[in-house]
């Protein structure tokens, strides 16, 4: 493999000294206070007509990085982690970076499977792998479903609810405390809930770092108790794998599991809720449709996909992507929300239901480790079928121009999602 490193040839590679190419991050966009929150889809437009595959932006405090827009693009830095890895010791602006920058909790290394690399990473991501494939699914459905008909017991009787906090959001965090051995409700699960929520996606006036810390601190106590009082559940078979996974490192890894089947779901969930009921395709056979839910949730995830940018991968050297000039330790954010309409791969502007090619879970090592998207499927699929089946005369309480996003250029995913149906009477 040569420094040269770039996928899509047809955009030239500035000449040194070049105007346009010495004053490329002068031109930056900032991924923070956007106008795009809302539609994001037309701040990727806009960029990638302005600056191709690859667009220069700024970070929280003007810090640089660049923005990976094209699917064949954020497909090959994901395909080569000899180039663009993932450990963030790499970057070269840590200097600039405040120990209190909103954006620590997706960067500031740790010893965890998200950071690691090469044999370290491939062991620890063995571990999560074979915990998960110990789940069993039509199990993990049967768990789901009556984690659903509970919450949908608290507010069917009244005719009204505000599905993303009250279903949604609530769901996934459930079933996933419940895999790792914990209460599936309670004090300690609503802050656990609450604080990934801040840590992963703060509003205003949260604090993420101190969230984050608290998080580290109940997990902390889940891996003790299980070490004193294993179970049969994911903590549990972690901690006997044979890899041997410390404490510290077991920690860490909990972490990117239940905050990766958290929001990512809840957010899926509520945005294919959000599509059935205002989508004339699916709205004549949305109750108990189950074919139709399929491709809902499939469709979500090319369109609406929950995780909207991740970063990111860190060049391991000097290398040419996309027409760019790439530095040493320069940061990239992988634009999976982009790539996934990128209109080099839909020419017609049409996404087809049945294609599962996506970008949602990543790609290459670091995707989502096998069978976590199956896991989220199943947690997804049944939360949606469970809540139409109950209340198949489901409909929006506003109207769908009054349904607004989180402002988040990470995750994609509504404030709210009032309804109203008939009540139920229990």
């Amino acid at each position: 493999m040569t420094d040269s490193a770039d996928p899509s040839p047809d955009h030239a590679v500035p000449p040194p000294g070049c105007p346009a190419h010495a004053g490329v991050q002068d031109e930056a966009v900032a991924l923070s206070g956007l106008e795009y929150q809302q539609t994001p889809s037309q701040l990727y437009r806009t960029l990638r007509r302005e600056h191709g595959a690859i667009a220069p932006v700024v970070l929280d405090g003007g810090i640089p990085a660049w923005l990976v827009l094209g699917y064949t693009e954020v497909s090959y830095v994901t395909s080569h982690d000899e180039l663009f890895a993932r450990d963030s010791r790499r970057w070269n602006q840590w200097p600039s970076i405040p120990p209190d920058w909103p954006l620590m909790p997706f960067v500031g290394y740790q010893p965890s499977v998200m950071f690691a690399e090469g044999p370290e990473h491939q062991r620890r991501a063995g571990v999560i792998t074979d915990a998960l494939e110990a789940i069993d699914q039509f199990e993990l459905a049967h768990t789901c479903r009556g984690i659903a008909e509970g919450l949908i017991d608290d507010f069917a009787g009244s005719g009204n609810a505000e599905l993303m906090t009250a279903f949604a959001h609530a769901l996934p965090m459930r079933a996933v405390v419940q895999l790792c051995g914990m209460p599936a409700d309670g004090v300690d699960t609503d802050d656990l809930v609450r604080d990934l929520r801040i840590s992963l996606d703060a509003a205003e006036g949260d604090d993420p770092v101190a969230a984050y810390v608290r998080v580290m601190e109940r997990m902390r106590q889940l891996v003790k108790d299980k070490r004193d009082q294993p179970g049969s559940d994911l903590t549990s078979r972690m901690l006997s794998h044979p890899a041997g996974l410390t404490d510290e490192e077991m920690v860490v890894d909990l972490i990117t599991v239940i905050a990766a089947a958290q929001q990512p779901t809840a957010n899926w969930i509520c945005n294919t809720l959000r599509l059935l009921l205002t989508d004339d395709r699916f709205a004549l056979n949305v109750s108990g449709g189950r074919l139709s839910v399929g491709q809902a949730l499939n469709e979500v995830l090319w369109l609406d996909t929950p995780t909207q940018n991740f970063i990111g991968r860190w060049a391991v050297r000097d290398t040419q992507l996309g027409g760019r000039h790439i530095k040493a330790g320069d940061c990239l954010v992988l634009g999976l929300a982009a790539a996934n309409t990128d209109p080099q791969l839909w020419p017609e502007g049409h996404i087809g239901q049945e294609n599962s090619a996506h970008l949602s879970f990543s790609n290459g090592e670091h995707r989502c480790p096998y069978p976590a998207p199956l896991l989220a499927d199943v947690i997804a699929r049944t939360a949606v079928e469970t809540l139409l089946e109950r209340l198949p005369d489901v409909v929006l309480a506003v109207e769908p121009y009054e349904l607004t996003w989180r402002p988040s250029i990470w995750m994609r995913g509504l404030t709210a999602l009032p309804v109203s149906f008939t009540p139920v009477v229990q």
